[in-house]
């Protein structure tokens, strides 16, 4: 049966870009982008959920978390239905090298492969250029710029 996830995301927003992992969907033959975290364990809050993300995908540590809000995502991936209530969050990586590093290498666990992780601006993003996921998310960023 069908359930729906809860995830907590962060967009770690810096000189008009923010980070994110590049996708790929070979059903919809499509890129898209999203900003690192992950599922929301039981008994664990959606701020230490980005912070145990961070350090398992991209082995960083977080701080200044800020909640902005939250999102519900209804979606097809790879040609699966799914259904997510998304907590978004911005924050400050500690190693500030990270912010001068055009991609950083992170792993997905469960997903077997290396990640593609890299900094766009949020120009970047809309109808006819590159896709951000979830939905509603650059609406969302947009109200905070």
């Amino acid at each position: 049966m069908p359930t729906i996830r809860p995830i907590a995301i962060c967009v770690f927003s810096y000189n008009g870009k923010i980070l994110v992992c590049e996708g790929y969907d070979s059903t919809k033959g499509e890129t898209f982008y999203r900003p690192l975290g992950g599922a929301i364990e039981f008994g664990e809050y959606s701020s230490d959920t980005v912070q145990r993300e961070l350090m398992e995908e991209i082995g960083a540590e977080v701080k200044k978390l800020a909640y902005l809000g939250a999102l519900e995502n209804i979606f097809t991936f790879d040609g699966t239905p799914g259904h997510e209530i998304v907590q978004v969050y911005d924050g400050k990586l500690v190693d500030a090298s990270l912010y001068e590093q055009s991609v950083i290498s992170g792993y997905e666990e469960g997903v077997d492969e290396p990640m593609k992780v890299i900094w766009k601006r949020l120009d970047e993003f809309g109808p006819g250029v590159s896709i951000l996921y979830p939905d509603g998310l650059l609406e969302l960023l947009l109200a905070y710029a």
